[in-house]
């Protein structure tokens, strides 16, 4: 079964079961879901010869060319992650010796995060062959739809980084 038909019976039975919750956001956001889904799933092989995965890839993304050391509550910020999240990729990557991590000198409250040699190397070895799998999928569309693509993607980031901001 194709996804579209396994989202539309999903629906049509909640539909029937909760006639009164409207659905309409989901279409919005289901897409959304299985199209970061997807991506996850082509990348896997691009991460099996690697030493991080796709998730300690983007923290090491965020740092790969930082002119200093970030601030961590920072770099949670820039990445869309609470704290918590952030702080425990961190330990791990701080385990492998793939960032550091120090006090913050003006402020002890917070950790200044670097990525080390060994961390540039890893997301350096992985970068041309995610650059590459994503290139091979943009392929498919034309030059109007990703720009219209990135346009509505920016749009939802920003609404949901306004109502992320005023309910915190």
């Amino acid at each position: 079964m194709a996804n579209g038909e396994g989202v539309a019976v999903a629906w049509d039975q909640w539909r029937t079961e909760r006639p009164d919750l409207d659905l309409a956001s989901m279409a919005l956001f289901g897409g959304l879901k299985h199209a970061h889904a997807m991506l996850e799933l082509l990348l896997e092989p691009v991460f099996e010869t690697s030493s991080i995965n796709s998730a300690e890839f983007d923290v090491l993304f965020h740092l790969r060319h930082a002119p200093e050391p970030v601030i961590a509550r920072r770099l949670a910020q820039t990445m869309g992650k609470s704290a918590a999240a952030l702080s425990k990729a961190l330990t791990k990557l701080e385990r492998r010796g793939l960032v550091v991590r120090a006090a913050n000198p003006v402020d002890k409250r917070s950790f200044l995060v670097t990525i080390s040699d060994a961390g540039a190397a890893a997301v350096d070895q992985a970068m041309p062959r995610r650059l590459a799998l994503e290139s091979e999928v943009v392929e498919a569309l034309t030059g109007r739809q990703r720009a219209d693509i990135a346009r509505a993607f920016r749009v939802i980031g920003d609404v949901l980084e306004t109502t992320a901001r005023r309910r915190t």
